[in-house]
């Protein structure tokens, strides 16, 4: 899945990877954030973190984890199930902590839990999640920043119907395979979260935000020629929320 992954990401675009991920860090426990632009982007992250040398796993809701053959990959990976929706939330919690304890090395989270839908595709606000997970599991969490990947293919739609749904991601795709985007991707520093408590009330929400913001901020020089809204226009990609991390412009 590896290799195949590779050589797909290179038929569609050019990738440029820059940061690297701490050599101490690639064999223990480490959440890594990233912020979520487009359908294509899960692929670009794989491809990129195998080219900093870790094989990535993935911390996933239950229906990826049970689609036939990608899901069975996923979970030969080792990637982490998270039931969300469920009534249950607080003992798969505590499933999901006790994994990422336990976990041999990184662990890819996406703390906005959705593809972006702020008009300029900058983080939306996301959840708390990720931030209680670092602190109760005491797991340092390191930021990915990305940009490009949203060009490969359409938003699209969030529930296929029948082929015609499928049109525009398709129709899309082969035209980056022509235009062959390029999809940037910066591994940031580690977000210093020392001074934070699972127990102390408030300091989940503090965490989220030094996240949000460390991947924010390693976002701007990304799209440094395109701050105010994406050159590439997505007419399928709802842009009915708003960014509290958008810098000032």
């Amino acid at each position: 899945m590896m290799y195949v992954n590779r050589g797909f990401v290179r038929l569609v675009g050019r990738l440029e990877v820059t940061g690297t991920i701490p050599p101490e860090l690639r064999d223990r426990p480490l959440l890594i954030a990233a912020n979520h632009i487009g359908m294509f982007d899960p692929f670009v992250l794989t491809c990129a973190l195998e080219e900093a040398g870790i094989t990535p796993r993935f911390m996933l809701t239950g229906g990826l984890l049970d689609a036939p053959v990608v899901g069975w990959g996923l979970r030969q990976g080792g990637s982490i199930r998270v039931d969300r929706g469920k009534a249950n939330i607080a003992e798969a919690f505590e499933r999901a902590t006790s994994a990422l304890r336990e976990s041999p090395g990184p662990v890819l989270v996406y703390p906005e839990g959705r593809v972006s839908r702020e008009p300029g595709l900058w983080p939306e606000k996301g959840k708390t999640g990720v931030a209680r997970m670092a602190l109760a599991s005491e797991i340092p969490v390191l930021t990915i920043s990305q940009w490009g990947a949203h060009e490969a293919v359409y938003w699209g739609t969030e529930v296929v119907t029948g082929w015609r749904d499928l049109v525009p991601g398709l129709t899309s795709w082969l035209r980056a395979i022509w235009r062959r985007p390029k999809f940037k991707v910066h591994f940031g520093p580690v977000v210093d979260l020392s001074d934070l408590s699972a127990a102390t009330r408030g300091d989940a929400m503090r965490a989220h935000g030094r996240i949000m913001r460390a991947i924010t901020d390693n976002l701007v020089p990304l799209r440094a020629d395109q701050l105010e809204r994406p050159r590439f226009h997505d007419p399928t990609r709802p842009t009915d929320s708003t960014s509290p991390w958008k810098p000032a412009l």
